[in-house]
């Protein structure tokens, strides 16, 4: 299994890029948070696997202040645009459904499957600007997004309890050739009230 990386708000590129060189690694979401109004919002994360980079600093959790466009301010007044984290674990994904995407059709295939699932053009756009360049140069790439073979695994605790909750999870690896397997179905979500969106990924070994 390769180390996979996620997107990181240009701020945090410096203080994160040590952590790239961690072991390898499969889960590294990131979680905009939505309240209707201003709101002191607590995330705990129960992992089966070991962190190893986290931004802001995960201690037991993140409590932030977070308001309805989705900016993120700490006790000290910093501001974020989501919470970041990384890290190190065993868990296997599913790959009995999913797509054979042509690499040169990578970003047409991400704009138009993550529209689908719910994510809005900017959380779509930070997604995409990350990943396209280890796809698009690929033969083939493999791709399921996961279900519960993530979120069983990295279980999400928000309190306030939101109304809505998306998790995106993309795992996917490159293929010198085609592969035919039965295609995923992706649920349209629904945004209301209070909303929670995370994505992450994971690129495997062919």
């Amino acid at each position: 299994m390769k180390r996979i990386l996620f997107p990181l708000c240009l701020a945090a590129l410096l203080l994160l890029s040590a952590c790239r060189e961690a072991e390898a690694g499969d889960a590294k979401p990131v979680i905009y948070l939505y309240p209707e109004e201003e709101t002191e919002v607590t995330v705990r994360l129960d992992y089966d696997g070991t962190l190893t980079c986290t931004y802001p600093a995960y201690e037991d959790g993140w409590t932030v202040t977070a308001a309805p466009g989705g900016t993120l301010t700490d006790e000290s007044g910093q501001t974020y645009s989501y919470l970041y984290w990384e890290g190190v674990t065993r868990t296997e994904y599913d790959f009995s459904r999913g797509f054979c995407v042509p690499g040169a059709d990578t970003a047409a295939f991400l704009e138009d499957a993550l529209s689908r699932l719910g994510l809005t053009r900017r959380e779509a756009n930070e997604f995409i600007v990350y990943w396209l360049p280890r796809m698009e140069a690929n033969p083939y790439n493999l791709i399921a997004f996961q279900a519960e073979d993530y979120t069983n695994h990295a279980r999400l605790t928000v309190t306030p309890e939101p109304d809505s909750l998306l998790r995106v999870f993309m795992a996917w690896k490159p293929l010198e050739a085609p592969a035919d397997l039965p295609a995923q179905e992706l649920p349209p979500f629904k945004r209301t009230g209070f909303t929670v969106v995370e994505w992450g990924g994971a690129e495997l070994s062919s």
